[in-house]
């Protein structure tokens, strides 16, 4: 059975995105092939730097709203597959019904999310030709990337190439570090599985939801995905953090210790995309607050901080220890302390 009407979540979210900026057909054709250039230059910037050898990618794939939203599900039914089979055994009815309104639900979501994305690097896109495991796929919306250089008053170039070099930073992460990929793909298996889908705890769950929307409308902290999580689950949902907060923290860290040399406006883009991502207004913020985004904006800056002080005190590649196995990694506790970590992986190596 499905969790998810996935047919109908596209629908929805194309139906409710909003339109990209007004361009022409010449200029988007230019944006498009600039964004692909520029996604292989910001490659082989960030290999240097980080010194983590990875394949040489190719070009990233460039596309509209609606194509990130398809893009999306594509992925949602591959990391959700777990939970499809766990809920394989729940009456015929309330399957058909749920995932009918989960599919408007995350429809929704993406229709929201797919006007404010950047880009990401989408671990579990396409799959291989054996059609046995994702490879991964960087992905630029270029609309968004068009609307918001326009919306600061930036250069164009810089700010593609700066978006690129934190992308691709995820893309060398991922394909130079060969567990990875695994790791993440393991936890978020495990955080499903600890999944509770008899009728009581999913009521349980629907109130804890209500509340947290509530807690978010009274200017809260409450969000979402850490409202409907049962206790099992914290503890996965914890390592997931960490690993997520470094990947992310070591992308910021790149696309601004790099961007000096490649991006010559670095400083007034990171000064003036800082002040976006703590504006909007208040329904965005809401929104962001329940759908855990705000979470991940603290994220960008744990990490970003993390990463500075273990290569400004030990040098990069003792940094890079951290790729060594899941248990070099940081724990969220040592995301917050970099010399705990420090103390932990470097002094005993």
């Amino acid at each position: 059975m499905q969790v998810i009407d996935w047919d109908l979540a596209v629908a929805t979210g194309v139906r409710l995105v909003r339109p990209g900026p007004q361009v022409s057909r010449e200029e988007a054709r230019q944006a498009v092939l600039e964004l692909r250039r520029l996604s292989r230059d910001a490659e082989g910037h960030v290999r240097e730097f980080t010194r983590i050898d990875s394949a040489t990618p190719e070009a990233a794939t460039v596309v509209d709203r609606p194509g990130w939203i398809r893009a999306n599900v594509d992925g949602f039914r591959v990391v959700l597959e777990p939970l499809t089979q766990k809920m394989s055994n729940m009456p015929a009815v309330v399957g058909a019904v749920g995932s009918r309104i989960t599919g408007l639900e995350v429809g929704a979501v993406l229709a929201f999310l797919a006007s404010r994305v950047l880009g990401q690097y989408e671990l579990f896109l396409p799959p291989d030709p054996s059609g046995n495991a994702p490879t991964g796929r960087l992905t630029l919306v270029a609309p968004n990337i068009v609307h918001a250089e326009r919306e600061l008053g930036v250069d164009p170039r810089d700010f593609r190439l700066w978006v690129c070099l934190h992308e691709e930073t995820h893309r060398v992460q991922f394909t130079g570090v060969p567990w990875l990929r695994e790791y993440v793909r393991g936890q978020m298996t495990e955080f499903l599985l600890a999944s509770e889908m008899d009728l009581a705890t999913l009521l349980e769950r629907l109130r804890a939801a209500s509340d947290a929307v509530a807690d978010a409308f009274r200017g809260g902290e409450g969000n979402l995905i850490e409202a409907i999580q049962t206790p099992e689950q914290k503890a996965v949902l914890d390592r997931v953090t960490a690993v997520m907060t470094l990947v992310e923290g070591h992308g910021d860290y790149v696309m601004d210790a790099v961007g000096p040399s490649v991006v010559p406006s670095v400083a007034e883009i990171r000064a003036k995309f800082q002040r976006r991502r703590e504006g909007g207004s208040r329904f965005d913020q809401l929104v962001r607050r329940l759908l855990g985004i705000e979470l991940k904006m603290k994220q960008y800056a744990e990490g970003s901080h993390f990463v500075r002080t273990v290569v400004d005190e030990a040098g990069m590649e003792s940094f890079n220890k951290v790729w060594t196995s899941p248990e070099t990694l940081p724990d969220r506790g040592e995301i917050a302390d970099p010399h705990a970590w420090m103390s932990r992986v470097l002094t005993s190596a």
